[in-house]
C-alpha cells in the first residue's frame, strides 16, 4: 500500500453492513476554485477520508485557470476543507490527503493544457497507483460542457479501453435548459463516454431523508396500504430559501425558478413519493419505476389558474430589509424572471388518480424548508358533534428532507379533561435524536457513490427528459407574462393561495 491515505483499520470487507471503499482512482474537478468546489466538492473529499471511504490509492487532480503549482492548490483546499468540512478537523487526515493532492493549469479551449492533463493522468498509474480509473466532475457553468467534453473525446481521457480502467464524468444541474437542449446534451456526453459512466447529479437526492422515503413506504407495512388515491387527499411538495440570488444573477436571471428547482429537485421528489415498489433495490429497477411515475404526469388544462409565478419585492427577513429582486446586483430592471413558482399536476395512474400534487419553491420566503406532506382525507364519518372536532384537520405524513431531517406524522387526539374536545398533534422522529451517527452530507454520499459505480442516485437521461416534458409548457405558458408581486419574507404571492382555495385547501405552514 502507498504511504498517504489508509482504509479503515476497522472494517471487515466481509461485512455487508459496512461501506464499500472504492478502487483506487483520481477524482479530476473542472472549475475547482469555483462556489460549488469549496464549499462542497473539496469538504466532501476531505469528509470521506476522515471516514476512511477513500481508497488508499487516490488522487483529488484540481483543474482551473489559475497560474498554480500543487502546493498553491493544496492551500486552497485546505482552507475550502477547514472552512466548511462537516466532520472534525484532523491534522494528521489531512497530512494524509494532502500528499494526493495535484494541480493542472488551462483553460478550457487550451489544447496543450488538456494534453498535459492526460500525461498527468497516465503518469499517475505508476506514482500513485490509480489503475487507469478516474471520475471527472464538471464543476463548470453548462456552456461550458461541450467545450469540456470534446476536449476529453479529443484526448481519449473519456476512454475507458485506452486508460485501461474505468472512466467516468459527473455532470451538474440543469441538464439543458429545456428539451431539445436537453436531448442535444444527452446525446453529446452519451457519445464522448459510454451511457452507464453517465452520472447526471442531483444533490437532493443524495440527502438522507430523500433516501429515508424509500425505506419509509417499502420497509414498513405502515404506510402503503393506505399511500393511494383512497386515503390520499393531496400532496404538497415544497423547497422554500430564504436566501435570495447571491452573486448568480446571471445564471438565475436566464434560468428562473421553474427551470432552477422545478424541474430537478421537485419533480425527483415527486417521483420518488408516487413510484410503485421497485422489484429490487439497484439503479435500473427504480429507475424504472421513477420513469413510469415522470411519463404519467398531467399538467392543468386551466394553466392561469394553477400555474402560478412571482417575484419577490423588498421585503424584511430576520429583521433586516432585504432589496427587491430587479434591485439585486446585475439583475434587469425590466426582468420578468420569477423568483417563485406553483403548480398543480396530477398523475394519470390508477393509484393517484384524482390526487392532485401542489409543488412551490421559492426565493426569500420566511425560512428555509424542504419537505413531502402528504395530507390524508378525513374521516367519512366522526361520532363527535362539529364543536369537539371544529381544530380537527387532515391526518398528515410530513418527511422533512431539511433541514431538521426527519418525519412527522400528525393525528387528532382527545384534549385532556372532562369534554370529548379532538385535536391534532404530532409525533416527530428526528434524525439528530434517533441515530448517534450524523447524516452525511449530499455530495459526500454521491462522490463515493461515483467512484463505487453505483448510479442508483442519478437520474438517467430518459428521467432528465421527461421532466422537461413536463416544464417545457409551463414556461411556454409564463414566456413574456408579468410575475405576480410578493414581499421578502412572505410564503409567495395571493395567486398562489387563491389556487388552493379553489380547490377548498390551503398551503401546509412548514
Amino acid at each position: 500500500m502507498r504511504p498517504g491515505l489508509r482504509s479503515n483499520p476497522l472494517r471487515d470487507p466481509r461485512d455487508r453492513r459496512l461501506p464499500r471503499v472504492p478502487e483506487p482512482c483520481a477524482l479530476v474537478v473542472f472549475g475547482v476554485t469555483g462556489d460549488l468546489a469549496r464549499k462542497k466538492l473539496l469538504p466532501a473529499i476531505y469528509d470521506l477520508a476522515h471516514r476512511g471511504l477513500l481508497p488508499a490509492d487516490f488522487v483529488l487532480l484540481g483543474f482551473a485557470r489559475r497560474d498554480w503549482e500543487d502546493g498553491d492548490f493544496e492551500t486552497l483546499a485546505k482552507k475550502a476543507a477547514k472552512d466548511h468540512a462537516r466532520t472534525d478537523w484532523s491534522e494528521e487526515v489531512w497530512d494524509r490527503l494532502a500528499g494526493d493532492i495535484k494541480f493542472v493549469a488551462g483553460s478550457f479551449d487550451d489544447d496543450q493544457a488538456f494534453d498535459t492533463l492526460a500525461t498527468t493522468l497516465d503518469d499517475l498509474r505508476n506514482s500513485h497507483g490509480i489503475k487507469g480509473n478516474a471520475a471527472f466532475y464538471l464543476s463548470i457553468p453548462p456552456s461550458m460542457f461541450p467545450v469540456v467534453l470534446r476536449q476529453m473525446e479529443r484526448t481519449k481521457m473519456a476512454d475507458n479501453a485506452t486508460s485501461g480502467g474505468w472512466r467516468r464524468v459527473v455532470v451538474e444541474k440543469p441538464f439543458g435548459h429545456d428539451l431539445p437542449s436537453a436531448k442535444a446534451l444527452n446525446a453529446l456526453v452519451d457519445e464522448v463516454f459510454t451511457a452507464e459512466d453517465v452520472f447526471r447529479i442531483d444533490h437532493y437526492l443524495g440527502k438522507e431523508t430523500v433516501q429515508n422515503l424509500m425505506a419509509l413506504r417499502f420497509a414498513n407495512q405502515l404506510f402503503e396500504p393506505v399511500w393511494n388515491s383512497n386515503y390520499v387527499d393531496s400532496v404538497q411538495i415544497t423547497m422554500a430559501e430564504d436566501v435570495g440570488i447571491g452573486g448568480r444573477a446571471g445564471f438565475y436571471d436566464a434560468t428562473g425558478a421553474g427551470r432552477d428547482v422545478l424541474q430537478n429537485h421537485l419533480l425527483q421528489l415527486l417521483a420518488l413519493t408516487a413510484m410503485e415498489e421497485p422489484v429490487e433495490f439497484t439503479a435500473e429497477a427504480i429507475r424504472t419505476e421513477k420513469l413510469k411515475v415522470l411519463r404519467a404526469i398531467t399538467l392543468p388544462a386551466d394553466r392561469a389558474a394553477y400555474a402560478v409565478r412571482g417575484q419577490y419585492q423588498q421585503g424584511w427577513l430576520a429583521g433586516e430589509r432585504v432589496p427587491a429582486y430587479r434591485d439585486e446586483k446585475d439583475v434587469p430592471q425590466d426582468s420578468k424572471t420569477e423568483t417563485y413558482a406553483a403548480v398543480r399536476l396530477g398523475i394519470d395512474t390508477r393509484r393517484w388518480a384524482g390526487v392532485p400534487f401542489y409543488l412551490r419553491t421559492g426565493k426569500r420566503l420566511p425560512r428555509r424548508v424542504t419537505e413531502i406532506a402528504v395530507l390524508f382525507k378525513k374521516a367519512p364519518h366522526l361520532p363527535f358533534s362539529h364543536t369537539d372536532t371544529e381544530e380537527l384537520g387532515h391526518n398528515q405524513l410530513v418527511v422533512r428532507v431539511q433541514p431538521d431531517e426527519g418525519v412527522t406524522l400528525k393525528f387528532g387526539s382527545k384534549v385532556p379533561g372532562s369534554m370529548m374536545e379532538v385535536r391534532d398533534v404530532s409525533m416527530d422522529f428526528l434524525y439528530g435524536e434517533a441515530f448517534t451517527e450524523s447524516s452525511p452530507e449530499a455530495y459526500e454520499r454521491l462522490i463515493l457513490d461515483v467512484m463505487l459505480g453505483d448510479a442508483t442516485l442519478f437520474p438517467r437521461n430518459e428521467e432528465v427528459e421527461s421532466s422537461w416534458r413536463v416544464i417545457d409548457p409551463l414556461e411556454e405558458f409564463w414566456a413574456g407574462q408579468e410575475p405576480a408581486a410578493y414581499r421578502a419574507g412572505e410564503w409567495g404571492p395571493k395567486a398562489a393561495d387563491e389556487m388552493l382555495a379553489r380547490d377548498g385547501r390551503t398551503w401546509r405552514r412548514p
